[in-house]
């Protein structure tokens, strides 16, 4: 792992910003990959390829509604439906649609899973953690489970604790790219800014890798000042109105770091 650069290190306070445009960079190029998502708090598995409220996202409901109408214990329904509310914006249904799962499938680690990850984005990180707990088997601990607990932990300012979960998750997943982002993203977070890049570089060059990866790099890099590098890893596969957008948020966050 590299070490620490001097004047590679920013203020917690000028971070701040930098980390709320980290988020609109995910936004931005949420659609840039069809490659499975390896964002950091999905609540559960499926592609974010709707924005919510288009006609494409509320299709998705009705269809996985009638698929869930005709069997409310179906597994798959269960995790489909609330996926397809939760890209819909209709959050309070798809933990609804979840909290049911649970019950009806009370080992199904997957279920509570996406359960305790959607309760985590709504604030409600207590439940979150005590639901992902409860799913976990220390006999047989489950990597995904472990990400998204770390994630919480990441959530509440708990950056040591949530790095020894991803390091244990990466035992049993070594190369999984969420994993290094999410791991990735934690650095960030404790302004740890060569290690986030180190742990960002080795996430995108592992297949499976999606654009958002490569996005956090770039935030990383443009936050260090590696502008030119920043905007070639930002623009390497969007189209030019994503791109641009891209390299506006990083012109304006160097004008702010360079005046600060």
């Amino acid at each position: 792992m590299q070490a620490p650069r001097t004047g590679s290190v920013i203020r917690r306070s000028k971070l701040v910003p930098a980390l709320v445009a980290m988020t609109a960079l995910a936004l931005v190029t949420g659609c840039a990959s069809n490659k499975s998502n390896t964002g950091t708090y999905s609540p559960a598995s499926g592609t974010h390829s709707a924005s919510p409220g288009s006609n494409l996202a509320r299709a998705e409901v009705s269809k996985w509604a009638k698929t869930y109408e005709k069997d409310r214990s179906n597994r798959r329904a269960i995790l489909g439906y609330s996926n397809a509310l939760s890209q819909n914006g209709q959050i309070e249904q798809s933990m609804a649609v979840l909290r049911s799962g649970v019950i009806a499938h009370q080992q199904d680690r997957e279920i509570a899973s996406a359960y305790g990850k959607i309760l985590a984005m709504n604030g409600r990180f207590d439940e979150a953690l005590n639901v992902l707990k409860r799913a976990q088997r220390p006999d047989m601990p489950d990597w995904k489970i472990m990400s998204a607990e770390a994630a919480i932990y990441d959530q509440t300012g708990n950056h040591e604790k949530a790095r020894r979960l991803y390091k244990q998750a990466l035992k049993i997943a070594p190369d999984d790219p969420s994993l290094l982002n999410n791991l990735g993203l934690s650095y960030l977070l404790s302004n740890k800014l060569p290690d986030a890049e180190y742990t960002l570089r080795r996430a995108a060059s592992l297949p499976g890798a999606d654009s958002r990866v490569r996005q956090n790099l770039a935030l990383v890099l443009g936050i260090q000042g590696k502008f030119d590098e920043a905007v070639e890893v930002a623009t390497s596969e969007l189209d030019p109105r994503q791109a641009q957008a891209n390299i506006a948020y990083l012109r304006t966050m160097m004008q702010k770091r360079q005046s600060s």
